[in-house]
């Protein structure tokens, strides 16, 4: 019996301690823009540079090379010239301007073509308009906290010779 009740308190433990992790993640909508700016962490751990190339030249994550050309990935093909060039964006923005255009460029920059990544709503969603049936309710974001973290630690990175 006490070995069931240690298992027990255990696993609560670890569930509260991941929990824990969970709530300091900022939700899409409370995340506070200032001129664009993103000033604090949408996780508070620190992003994973390789981490955040990776997100930055995979077609399954988010894809930036489509539309921008990243000098330091050169092994991705296909790279797009759509935005602009992303060799030392860590150098032209500060960590906090960065998280901003990540997670909403719009913000920064109006009519920009560029998706918001950590946004869930105020979309059209044109599909009521042919079959009645978009999704309803709030999105999820194109990609996470701490994949926007990562992302921003890479482009960080890329700093003017």
């Amino acid at each position: 019996m006490g070995g069931h009740m240690k298992t027990t308190i255990l696993t609560l433990a670890a569930a509260l301690i991941s929990g824990a992790a969970w709530a300091g993640e900022t939700a899409p909508g409370d995340v506070v823009y200032a001129d664009g700016a993103v000033e604090a962490s949408l996780t508070g751990t620190p992003g994973d540079a390789a981490n955040g190339a990776m997100v930055v030249g995979s077609k399954k994550h988010g894809n930036c090379v489509a539309c921008h050309q990243v000098g330091a990935l050169a092994d991705v093909p296909f790279q797009g010239e759509i935005g602009p060039a992303l060799d030392g964006a860590g150098s032209r923005w500060s960590e906090a301007e960065l998280r901003g255009l990540v997670a909403n460029a719009k913000l920064t920059f109006e009519g920009s073509m560029m998706p918001s990544f950590y946004r869930i709503d105020g979309y059209i969603r044109p599909g009521d308009a042919y079959t009645g049936k978009a999704a309803k309710g709030a999105l999820t974001p194109l990609l996470s906290a701490q994949e926007i973290e990562d992302v921003v630690a890479f482009l960080a990175t890329l700093k003017d010779e």
